[in-house]
């Protein structure tokens, strides 16, 4: 009889351990889906300042407009790829958005590159009121993307250690490692990264 209470006690407490380390699952996928949510948010806000500070370059820079479609397509592929990992941000979207936040800072570099030739362009009040928008954004996106992989990395670690790794496995939701937003970290790209001064 003591031994049944004993293996039913040990039972009970494996039973609660699984739960507690499940809710702990949830939780911290949670923390990294809130603050992907806040990076969406960002990310939206400076996919609508580019159209805007592609109308005001187009009336200085007629000439320009196959830079004008690169950085097009460059937001249309990032704002395609920032949906899809919004929907589900496993690893898979993740290296889309990384690959399509890059795409979209090359064409910005080249934009303001071509810009750099119209000093009249660069004195421009609107463009200097969507240059501060757009640094302040960009900034926005740096504390946010830090957020996040922070988020994604205490879940990653919590997920992988033993016995996690062995509960979170039982469950389909939980067996992939969430992928981290790099789409800056490159050594190179942080030296090429668009500085838009106007």
């Amino acid at each position: 009889m003591i031994i049944s209470l004993s293996i039913l006690a040990v039972l009970i407490a494996i039973i609660f351990y699984i739960i507690s380390i499940y809710n702990r699952l949830v939780e911290l996928s949670n923390r990294a889906k809130g603050a992907f949510a806040q990076i969406d948010v960002q990310l939206k806000r400076r996919y609508d300042l580019i159209p805007n500070l592609i109308e005001v370059a187009k009336k200085y820079m007629q000439h320009e407009k196959e830079t004008f479609l690169g950085v097009t397509n460059a937001r249309n592929y990032a704002k395609s790829a920032l949906e899809a990992a919004a929907q589900n941000a496993d690893a898979k979207n993740i290296a889309k958005l990384n690959n399509a936040e890059s795409s979209l800072l090359g064409s910005l570099k080249g934009l303001n590159i071509q810009m750099e030739a119209y000093p009249e362009l660069k004195a421009n009040e609107t463009m200097m009121q969507l240059n501060d928008e757009l640094s302040s954004t960009e900034n926005k996106i740096a504390f946010a993307r830090q957020s996040y992989n922070d988020s994604v990395m205490n879940y990653n670690v919590f997920k992988q250690s033993f016995p996690c790794n062995i509960v979170a496995g039982f469950f389909t939701k939980y067996r992939d490692d969430m992928g981290m937003l790099e789409f800056n970290e490159d050594r190179k790209t942080l030296e090429n990264a668009p500085k838009v001064e106007f």
